[in-house]
């Protein structure tokens, strides 16, 4: 999978990384990649390849609407092995399990993509509005992936897979998706992934902090984190130390 450059991706993504909505905050990107295998793609293509036959060889599910059923044809198998190869490049430190990916990956269309998008991104909607002479997020986001990926031809698939094997959680996420629009003809997919982190107030008790940054006794430090980096064991890193250098306390 090699990464693609496009301009009109990177205006969104410049949007989609400094949504701060009060206390939430959104990060999203885009990011367009070739199908054409590259480094050590060819080997994850085969290992997982294998993976999937080596599933369906113990599979006795014989029912269509069986999750084998998907992946009895060759080219059923392709895509899905674009779009976890897609998942790699994307978490580079992440494991994924073709078998496994598949369960989580369902295929969309762009009116259900249009509906989640509302749901979750009405507030960003409207600051996109109020910042771009009240033009539309939305019709933005077709235009650019349309010049990318041409909508018209696309299959469109969600992954939101469970607590375990989402990337995103793990990092302390309130809620998370990523989207992939994928044009067999280009070999051609882009990722549009999306996250929501709260902010909160993290209380630390003097007692926690290593004697390096002991104040006065019975003093709390009031830190405003995000949800991904909460200090919930009393733990207290360096750096964070340096805030308080030079404070009259």
């Amino acid at each position: 999978m090699k990464f693609l450059e496009y301009t009109p991706l990177e205006r969104l993504n410049d949007f989609f990384s400094h949504l701060n909505l009060g206390g939430r905050t959104i990060n999203g990107c885009l990011e367009a990649y070739s199908c054409k295998h590259t480094g050590s793609d060819k080997k994850l293509s085969l290992s997982l390849e294998n993976e999937i036959l080596d599933y369906l060889g113990k599979s006795s599910d014989t029912d269509s609407s069986s999750p084998a059923e998907f992946l009895l044809t060759r080219s059923s198998r392709k895509t899905l092995i674009y779009l976890v190869l897609t998942l790699y490049h994307l978490y580079p430190d992440y494991d994924f399990s073709a078998v496994n990916a598949h369960q989580f990956f369902t295929e969309e269309s762009w009116d259900s993509f249009k509906q989640m998008f509302d749901t979750y991104m009405f507030e960003a909607s409207k600051e996109w509005t109020e910042t771009n002479e009240g033009s539309s997020l939305l019709e933005a986001l077709y235009k650019a992936l349309d010049e990318v990926v041409r909508l018209a031809e696309c299959e469109v698939y969600s992954y939101i897979p469970d607590s375990d094997a989402d990337p995103f959680l793990e990092r302390g996420a309130v809620w998370s998706f990523n989207f992939f629009f994928y044009n067999r003809k280009l070999k051609r997919v882009v990722s549009f992934r999306l996250s929501c982190e709260r902010w909160v107030t993290v209380i630390l008790k003097f007692n926690n902090v290593p004697k390096n940054y002991q104040l006065a006794k019975g003093f709390y430090v009031l830190l405003a984190v995000f949800g991904s980096n909460l200090v919930a064991d009393g733990l207290f890193y360096e750096e964070d130390g340096e805030i308080f250098d030079g404070m009259d306390i």
